[in-house]
């Protein structure tokens, strides 16, 4: 498989703390990526240089074979690179139907009026939010505002979507829609990096896992082996897991 996205030697500073350091991975077209460590690993910053909103002290970050350091979000999304939020927070007057219409806008995904519409409610129906279109964003439950991030971040027509802790506040049974609904994302062709916290997730979704420590990654493997890596276990995942190791 080709590789889509190329991070070499990604660092952000933040005055004298380094949130990521010396970040290298290559992601590959239609993989499912997951991304795990401690709070405060520089997991979101990571994804942040990736999508313009900070850009890398040092480093590269090619996407699609072409250098796009220090991009901006307006024009990774242009490129094709979609993301959602842990704190979900849409346009909360909006109608449903308007979030998801101002995303594909945003990315250029769609022209103005009807075809922007259209593409907008496609995406609401794959979600299965077809039948609140019309509602205030404000009055979904935080489900529903989960599956609406994706409805948006699917509307800019993305080659790479990346999920930030998109499984945060669900139940069990939300949990297991929303894994369905991530598969079937990738079933499309999209290439997906998830930022995580259940390890149920991430070990049942993802054909490869990296881990980062702070701001260093400190491993990358498959689902396997992450769990058995005794610096993942000492670092992150804990003494439940030592078992496995042996």
């Amino acid at each position: 498989m080709s590789v889509l996205l190329e991070l070499a030697g990604i660092t952000r500073r933040f005055g004298g703390l380094r949130a990521v350091s010396g970040v290298d991975l290559a992601v590959a077209q239609g993989e499912i990526i997951g991304l795990i460590g401690p709070n405060g690993a520089g997991k979101t910053t990571l994804v942040n240089v990736i999508t313009g909103v900070h850009p890398a002290s040092a480093g590269t970050v090619r996407f699609g074979g072409k250098d796009v350091t220090g991009q901006k979000p307006w024009q990774a999304a242009r490129r094709g690179i979609a993301r959602t939020f842990q704190i979900v927070q849409p346009f909360p007057e909006m109608t449903v139907l308007e979030n998801v219409t101002a995303a594909a806008l945003f990315a250029s995904a769609a022209s103005y009026g009807g075809e922007a519409e259209g593409a907008a409610m496609e995406e609401l129906r794959f979600v299965g939010l077809a039948d609140v279109a019309a509602r205030r964003a404000s009055a979904l439950t935080l489900a529903m505002r989960k599956r609406l991030e994706l409805a948006k971040g699917l509307a800019m027509k993305p080659r790479l979507l990346l999920l930030d802790e998109v499984n945060a506040g669900l139940n069990a049974a939300e949990i297991d829609q929303a894994l369905a609904l991530i598969r079937a994302i990738a079933a499309r062709g999209i290439t997906i990096l998830i930022i995580e916290h259940l390890m149920k997730v991430v070990l049942n979704l993802c054909s490869r896992i990296v881990v980062l420590h702070h701001g260093e990654l400190i491993a990358s493997g498959d689902p396997q082996s992450i769990v058995k890596d005794p610096r993942v276990i000492q670092a992150y995942l804990g003494r439940r897991y030592a078992p496995a190791s042996s």
